[in-house]
């Protein structure tokens, strides 16, 4: 069975453009060709990852996208799960490859909220809502996150100040990443002086809207080889689907979360304990909390100590770095695009191309990519070096 490994990357800029999402695309793609020989000469199925139509009154994304690689007569497929559209688009790109099916296959996720303006971008989020139970009563993404939040600092010894750690600690790591939408640090008063926007949750507890591209090569081990590329395993994948109701869910055991990294987990064959950094889904602060938890990082009602040293963190914890790019809460969060810059991170960590942000000895990632609120849909995958979880 051939092994599927992430041969190249690439990226736009995040953030507010006036760029249409199809010259977002270009500029990941061409990023992540610089060297390689032409998309045509090299893919052999496309899928993207796209989170609403309504942006750019657009569908049919895959062949869009593939005509703008130029290839022709291909298998080329949108793929839709809200936030984690990226991450189920690497998993088919994964799956593919694994399977013998394709050889080559290209992982792309784009973009462009900014064209809807704020309320066109919380309609269409809130399109991932339970339409007879939610979306009637006019909620919200922020003020659905706000109940997990104030669930979660009801049941735990966790603060507001504690949330607030997690935005300093992702915008310090976003200040050393040069591809993140606020490459800046904020401190602790920052925070929690910002704006309300659905209590507990502040302004800067909450991921931007921006727009955004990135494309990920899926390769066999074998062609990314030949190619002359540093290449990253994906040692495992896992996917959940919970309730898509909140109400109808346990707003901080997140279950669905917890299945798809046990899966990933178990397809690679480690533990969480071998994780050495994880891009999780830290849509708003408390996110990271949770997800810490339902990863097995850290202990139950612990996850909020995501932003300490691992020294400093209570038994139980892992020595995982979480959220090494700045996360979506600084790094940026253009939806269709997330899962695929979680890749994009974990193997420029993995192949020794991040910089400043480097995590030192790290050979094991795991991605968590979330779609609707919380775990309506969870992808997660496992990514290593060549020497890692063997």
């Amino acid at each position: 069975m051939p092994e599927p490994v992430i041969a190249s990357v690439g990226a736009s800029p995040i953030g507010r453009t006036d760029l249409p999402g199809r010259d977002l695309f270009s500029i990941a793609l061409a990023e992540a060709f610089d060297g390689l020989p032409d998309p045509a000469e090299l893919v052999e199925a496309v899928y993207v990852g796209n989170q609403s139509e309504s942006y750019e009154h657009q569908i049919m994304h895959g062949t869009l996208l593939a005509e703008w690689a130029g290839l022709r007569h291909v298998p080329a497929e949108r793929v839709e799960g809200c936030a984690a559209a990226g991450a189920l688009a690497l998993r088919h790109a994964v799956k593919d490859v694994r399977n013998g099916d394709h050889e080559a296959v290209l992982a792309c996720g784009v973009e462009k909220m900014t064209s809807a303006g704020t309320s066109g971008a919380t309609d269409a989020l809130s399109a991932a809502f339970d339409r007879a139970i939610e979306q009637r009563s006019g909620v919200t993404a922020p003020s659905q996150y706000a109940l997990l939040a104030q669930r979660y600092l009801h049941e735990t010894d966790a603060t507001e100040r504690d949330l607030a750690e997690i935005a300093v600690k992702n915008h310090a790591n976003a200040a050393r990443n040069p591809r993140a939408q606020f490459p800046k640090e904020i401190d602790v008063d920052t925070v929690l002086e910002s704006n309300p926007v659905a209590s507990p949750l502040k302004l800067y507890d909450c991921a931007p809207v921006g727009d955004g591209a990135a494309a990920v090569l899926v390769t066999s081990a074998e062609l990314a080889e030949d190619l002359g590329r540093p290449q990253v395993r994906v040692a495992g994948s896992g996917a959940s689907a919970n309730n898509i109701a909140v109400a109808e869910r346990d707003m901080t055991d997140i279950a669905g979360a917890r299945i798809a990294a046990e899966t990933a987990y178990e397809e690679a064959g480690i533990d969480a304990d071998a994780v050495d950094i994880a891009e999780v889904h830290d849509a708003f602060t408390v996110c990271e909390a949770l997800l810490a938890e339902a990863a097995g990082f850290a202990p139950s009602e612990m996850g909020y100590q995501s932003y300490l040293d691992p020294a400093k963190r209570a038994d139980g914890w892992t020595d995982v770095r979480l959220s090494p790019s700045g996360g979506l809460k600084a790094r940026g969060h253009p939806i269709g695009a997330t899962g695929l810059l979680q890749a994009l991170e974990a193997y420029e960590q993995l192949t020794g191309a991040a910089g400043d942000r480097a995590v030192e000895g790290a050979d094991t990632a795991l991605l968590l990519n979330e779609g609707g609120v919380a775990d309506a849909v969870t992808v997660g995958h496992v990514l290593t070096t060549a020497e890692g979880a063997r």
